[in-house]
């Protein structure tokens, strides 16, 4: 689990369990159908960092557009993963809410430990891998996005080296550095990917300062895995070309967006609330794609060359088809040791415990 410094709202918590949650009937159990859920959810950032907390959110609305008076959501934003992360999560618990969506990785194991005190309540986590009886775990294959990224990189790049803005040492980020630098690799072998880590999910200075280091360095292309538009707004200023993460961000930077990986989570947050209201909800263990429609691509910047666009595009096509995995040998590591044999495939399981690099990174 990672401590992250980002401030947290505890206080609005405490006031939704101080006023919104007074009254309410008894709770029907889980397998029981419901006139009407009511639905939480937590956020690691504020819900206006335009990329991952935000994305999320979208999904909430999408979820109270689609079931309009059937659901009823709440949320807290800038929740610092570790204790404070299971003090909200087990506020929300007790104020009434039906199903408790936690949406970071450091929000596992508090989420594992509320669940248990509270069989009553479906708890949903994403981008782990920890489940029990009423906790189910959901994830997207945000990798398959950033081999589309990797490839532009590849083509668009004059200098042959990228920069990448990275959060935290966890599996998900290390797949996707490696994902970014196997595909920038297969359109220009000599690519390198140089890494700079933050050890945050939402700090804007650090970003841009993180973004000004790697462009002092000679990069020409930046790509993250933090949340807020500082790197592509360094980038704009730098005039060279950019990745938006987990959301379209080109308005902050519409000369160097050159497209980014959406997350779409609202399907799915309507699927498991229809379970609920059903009757029918069991704790799922997902990780989907963009075959699922839970990832895809922001619109490509009119400004990419035509062949590029065309590569990107091939990308998404041929993943969506089941065709392509950025993740198929032969694959060297860091040291340029062969790691995965021609034509092997990188198994999901150990993706998910991804702790190692390819070669072309610099971290």
């Amino acid at each position: 689990m990672f401590q992250t410094n980002r401030r947290h709202l505890l206080a609005g918590a405490a006031a939704l369990g101080a006023s919104s949650f007074v009254g309410l009937p008894a709770r029907a159990a889980i397998g029981e159908k419901k006139d009407k859920v009511k639905a939480a959810f937590v956020y690691v950032g504020p819900v206006g960092d335009y990329g991952y907390s935000f994305a999320h959110d979208q999904g909430r609305k999408y979820l109270e557009k689609e079931l309009g008076d059937k659901v009823e959501t709440n949320f807290v934003e800038n929740v610092a993963e570790g204790p404070d992360a299971e003090r909200v999560i087990r506020q929300l618990a007790q104020g009434g809410n039906d199903i408790v969506f936690t949406t970071s990785f450091g929000f596992m194991n508090p989420t594992l430990k509320v669940a248990k005190q509270f069989p009553k309540v479906a708890f949903d986590h994403a981008t782990g891998y920890k489940t029990a009886a009423n906790m189910g775990a959901y994830n997207s294959r945000f990798y398959q996005g950033r081999a589309v990224l990797g490839t532009i990189a590849g083509m668009m790049s004059k200098t042959g080296e990228g920069g990448y803005i990275a959060s935290f040492p966890i599996p998900e980020v290390v797949m996707g550095i490696n994902a970014f630098t196997l595909a920038a690799r297969a359109k220009n072998p000599k690519f390198v990917t140089k890494v700079v880590w933050v050890n945050s999910w939402y700090d804007p200075a650090k970003e841009a300062d993180a973004t000004k280091a790697l462009l002092s360095q000679g990069v020409d292309v930046i790509s993250q895995h933090t949340d807020s538009p500082a790197p592509l707004q360094a980038a704009e200023q730098a005039g060279v070309i950019a990745f938006g993460q987990a959301w379209d961000m080109s308005k902050f930077a519409p000369k160097s967006h050159m497209t980014a990986i959406v997350d779409h989570w609202g399907p799915y947050y309507v699927d498991e609330v229809k379970k609920l209201l059903a009757g029918e909800w069991k704790p799922s263990d997902i990780w989907w794609g963009m075959k699922e429609d839970i990832l895809e691509m922001a619109p490509f910047n009119d400004a990419m060359p035509e062949d590029v666009k065309k590569a990107a595009q091939d990308i998404v096509d041929r993943t969506k088809a089941g065709e392509y995995d950025v993740f198929t040998g032969p694959i060297n590591n860091q040291a340029g040791e062969k790691k995965v044999a021609d034509g092997e495939k990188i198994p999901d399981a150990d993706l998910l415990k991804m702790d190692w690099y390819v070669e072309g990174v610099q971290s």
